[in-house]
């Protein structure tokens, strides 16, 4: 059977789009022979829809859709992901529905069985389990189709398994000899590696072949990559989908491919893609034209500077220099420098005379208390009013520059260096912006090495340097990693580390600030465990005091 896997690039909500790239992917497929057309889970919709689902016009509209796009199916067959609706009084009865149709009408919809509600997944609010699954007979092969994190339970890889029923199991034992999955795969640095090595287990020890094909784009804060794979019979991946950008390719069971021993580049590679393609996808869809950073002269705002312009082109990024009385010398020229490599457009703006008259009003307001973190705040906020009246009066989406340290445990400054629309690096920690930096700079240097080299600095009182308030940011990252995506506590992280005193500051400090990231801008995800959706954690709680 030849099978054409369509990774597209759907936009939650706008059907009548994702209707005419579902039907022009079909009509491709069937020009160049395909015996079946496939595409992503929920491409129809977009993925996640969230409460989107729960507006009874927006179901209706799907529906239209799906018959529409059924209407203009041939002989070939055609396999999308669509939202259904039944007429159980149990539950919501709405469904995450792999749809196949040909020959004008739907034939067949298979829903999804396994419904995550964990990390950044919320689908049990939305949908019902399917009830059972069922293998269909078309042009003499029996097909095993299944939804996303169906095929993510397979016994034979997973040590623990989070659900009781494996519904691809079930497929194969009804006879299945071919496996279809689509999917909507958000992604993490190493989620690719996962799936090819728990793809492959699955279809080597049953002796089945796979194709599965999984959306591209990005939602707000998540990202999906794609990657779309296709396994033979003796586990091998044999076709590999691009990462971060729409594909189409055949898979031809019946022919033999080379085997692809490594789906997954290196982090730095794949991080810094990610990242661009979030970035690009966000004004896309928001039609942004122009993005707007407050470049410090520091590495963070440098990086989310370069990812603009590999995103949008360097005529399309604005950066602003606001120096203070305690902004360095080098802080302008290094920031003139990385300006000029890029070459961007900029301008400069002393906030030191909105300062010194901001202080000058507070005086007898703040009369017999000492200077602390008050009047830094002051000299950030006033920046955050430059930066959100600049992107107001041109129309420029404000990106932020904070990293997931600094957010982690709140050295950053709510409605200050905080404000804008998308946070572009706060999912990746301190230590690896410079992985990401020298990664960028391998060949030539384009973010200055004065930036790379320097000391950290918020640059808000005279000489500070952030490790006057933090730990070196290889033993902080080290102590976050533990308990923010390890799930591991103070005593299991003490005996690791070996400080107990840094690492209880380190996880009160995480703690306390919660009241920050929550009203913090999105952060694009490429960690297994993203500030944001996927972290629930209380704001008011007495856990740790």
């Amino acid at each position: 059977m030849k099978i054409a896997l369509c990774q597209v690039d759907t936009t939650i909500g706008d059907i009548e789009n994702n209707k005419n790239k579902i039907i022009n992917g079909y009509n491709r497929g069937v020009n160049d022979g395909a015996d079946l057309v496939i595409f992503p889970e929920l491409s129809l919709v977009g993925y996640p829809p969230l409460d989107l689902v729960e507006k009874q016009e927006f179901r209706q509209a799907a529906g239209i859709a799906a018959k529409e796009i059924a209407a203009v199916t041939v002989d070939t067959g055609l396999v999308f992901g669509t939202i259904t609706e039944g007429e159980d009084l149990i539950g919501t009865d709405i469904h995450n529905s792999a749809v196949l149709c040909f020959n004008g009408k739907i034939r067949f919809v298979q829903n999804k069985t396994l419904i995550p509600n964990y990390d950044v997944f919320d689908e049990m609010r939305y949908f019902d389990s399917a009830k059972d699954v069922n293998v269909f007979e078309f042009k003499g092969v029996n097909l095993g189709i299944s939804i996303c994190e169906d095929i993510w339970n397979d016994a034979d890889y997973w040590y623990k398994r989070r659900y009781s029923v494996d519904p691809v199991k079930k497929l194969i034992n009804k006879g299945a000899n071919l496996l279809i999955n689509i999917s909507a795969s958000p992604y993490h640095y190493g989620k690719i590696r996962e799936r090819h090595e728990m793809l492959s287990v699955l279809t080597k020890y049953d002796k089945i072949p796979l194709a599965y094909v999984c959306h591209v784009g990005a939602q707000t804060d998540l990202i999906f990559d794609g990657a779309s794979m296709c396994f033979d019979s003796d586990g091998n991946l044999v076709l590999l989908g691009k990462a971060f950008e729409e594909d189409y390719f055949i898979y031809d069971t019946c022919a033999k491919y080379e085997p692809i021993p490594n789906a997954e580049r290196s982090f730095e590679e794949e991080v810094l893609g990610a990242l661009i393609y979030g970035v690009k996808e966000y004004c896309e869809k928001l039609r942004f034209k122009k993005v707007l950073v407050g470049l410090s002269g520091g590495i963070d705002s440098a990086l989310v500077t370069y990812i603009a312009v590999q995103a949008l082109g360097k005529e399309n990024v604005n950066v602003v220099l606001m120096p203070s009385e305690f902004s360095s010398g080098g802080s302008i020229i290094d920031s003139e420098k990385l300006i000029t490599k890029l070459g961007i457009s900029s301008e400069q703006i002393s906030i030191q005379p909105i300062v010194d008259k901001t202080m000058e009003m507070l005086s007898e307001a703040f009369k017999g208390k000492k200077a602390d973190v008050t009047e830094e705040n002051i000299q950030a906020r006033i920046r955050g009013m430059y930066l959100m009246a600049l992107a107001n009066k041109h129309n420029y989406l404000l990106l932020t520059t904070g990293n997931k340290s600094e957010m982690a445990v709140g050295y950053c400054t709510l409605y200050g260096d905080m404000s804008g629309g998308l946070a572009v690096i706060a999912d990746v920690y301190k230590s690896d912006v410079y992985k990401i930096v020298n990664y960028i700079n391998k060949n030539d240097e384009i973010i200055p090495y004065e930036i790379v080299n320097k000391a950290p600095s918020a640059e808000l009182r005279l000489n500070q340097k952030d490790q006057d308030s933090l730990p070196e940011y290889e033993l902080l990252d080290k102590i976050l990693r533990m308990y923010l995506e390890e799930n591991k506590e103070k005593n299991e992280i003490t005996s690791i580390i070996g400080d107990e005193k840094v690492v209880k500051k380190v996880l009160r400090l995480v703690d306390i600030n919660e009241f920050k990231r929550k009203q913090a801008a999105p952060a694009l995800r490429v960690s297994r465990k993203a500030f944001g959706y996927g972290r629930r954690y209380p704001i008011v709680q007495g856990w740790r005091k």
